[in-house]
């Protein structure tokens, strides 16, 4: 009996390590990117940046998402989902440290480490969660979702605080996120502790397929569908402030605008997975989604900065539900745990190929076209994209099939 009691104990301590490791890893996969846009200006007059190398900051972390993403994925079955996080959250780490050494290289150096660490945690934590909560994944997914979001927000909205509060400037915005890296990192060794059996055997953490994702209509569907919506956001992170500088807006008010965007985000990517995961299709959802995203860019050539905070909460809105979405595609859209991780190599890989683009085309055409008009003309295209793409994304189809 008393042996029983241990084994009950040691399982909930197990889930509860699960949980954490969740809800940290995610906590590490948006920040340090969204960090840099509000003290862009100290980070460009510091190191005497032009307007490319900004969008650089950006674009190199998804150019790392697009480059390793699938090769993540294969390794996936060979190391095990558990030290393929730890590996993440190093290399993260590393790479947090290059980038505020002060150095023009470290600072493209540590941002390449920071998409590769970031990168393996995107694609693996999906299976993480197929695998450890297969009863949960609407649940989970939320959860995962949400504390993205959460530390992206805070990210946003207290990016200049933290730089002053430390005494460091620009160097402790982005250095404060090593300390998040470093609690998963514990964790994580907390897990191997109660569950030496993954440690030993590795191997076992995930069934074999042999499956080409790269032949399957719908995981092309999906990848895209993630690209583009991944490049409306991340040239909202890259550009926002600028743009809003650009209408008198300036500094810490515009991170607050981030600020919005995300915290909006939040409740929506909780509740969006547990009740699309429950829907026959989501169809209903993408065009939702593609109606407030396309609005969002015609209010930005309409009004500019005005009604910028309702605007802001339409982006958190639209963001939130499309995010999610792909994320859930994941692991609804296959039939076990190692599809689920190749479905988030391909799915960011390719998506994230179109992303990186994103954030230097749309800077390019504001060089061209100073009202910014243009450059959100470019958005909406992409966003009736994504509309063609999620359409047939969200049709209740595996991508096996």
């Amino acid at each position: 009996m008393m042996k029983n009691e241990v084994k009950k104990n040691a399982s909930y301590v197990l889930l509860i390590i699960n949980v954490l490791v969740v809800i940290l890893i995610s906590s590490n996969l948006r920040s340090p990117i969204v960090a840099v846009a509000p003290v862009l200006s100290d980070v460009r007059d510091a190191l005497k940046l032009d307007n490319f190398q900004v969008s650089l900051l950006t674009s190199i972390p998804l150019f790392m998402f697009a480059v390793c993403s699938v090769l993540v994925s294969r390794f996936s079955n060979k190391l095990g989902i558990s030290k393929l996080l730890m590996y993440s959250l190093i290399i993260l780490s590393f790479g947090l440290f290059l980038r505020i050494t002060g150095s023009l290289w470290m600072l493209f150096l540590g941002s390449i480490f920071i998409g590769l660490g970031i990168c393996i945690g995107n694609v693996v934590t999906p299976g993480y969660v197929k695998n450890n909560f297969p009863k949960q994944i609407g649940l989970m997914t939320g959860i995962f979702a949400v504390s993205m979001n959460l530390t992206a927000a805070l990210a946003s909205g207290f990016s200049v605080k933290i730089g002053e509060w430390t005494g460091f400037g620009w160097r402790g915005s982005l250095g404060i996120w090593l300390v998040i890296a470093a609690l998963g990192f514990l964790v994580l060794i907390l897990e191997f502790i109660f569950n030496k059996k993954n440690i030993d055997q590795p191997q076992t953490a995930l069934s074999t397929s042999n499956f080409n994702m790269f032949r399957s209509s719908q995981a092309w569907n999906i990848s895209i569908f993630m690209g583009l919506q991944s490049l409306f956001y991340y040239c909202m992170v890259a550009w926002l402030p600028s743009f809003l500088a650009d209408y008198h807006m300036q500094g810490e008010s515009s991170g607050w605008v981030l600020f919005v965007i995300q915290i909006t985000m939040i409740p929506i990517t909780f509740c969006c997975p547990i009740i699309a995961s429950k829907m026959k299709d989501q169809r209903i959802l993408i065009l939702f989604i593609c109606a407030l995203m396309f609005g969002s860019t015609m209010m930005f050539v309409g009004f500019k900065s005005q009604w910028i905070y309702l605007n802001a909460v339409i982006i958190g809105i639209s963001n939130g539900l499309s995010f999610s979405l792909s994320i859930l595609f994941f692991s609804t859209r296959t039939k076990s745990s190692i599809n689920a991780v190749k479905i988030s190599g391909m799915a960011q890989s390719v998506g994230y190929l179109i992303a990186a683009f994103g954030p230097p085309i749309f800077g390019k055409l504001h060089d061209w076209d100073i009202s910014w008009n243009t450059s959100f003309y470019f958005l909406s295209t992409a966003v009736l994209l994504m509309f063609y793409f999620g359409m047939k994304a969200a049709r209740n189809k595996y991508v096996e099939d």
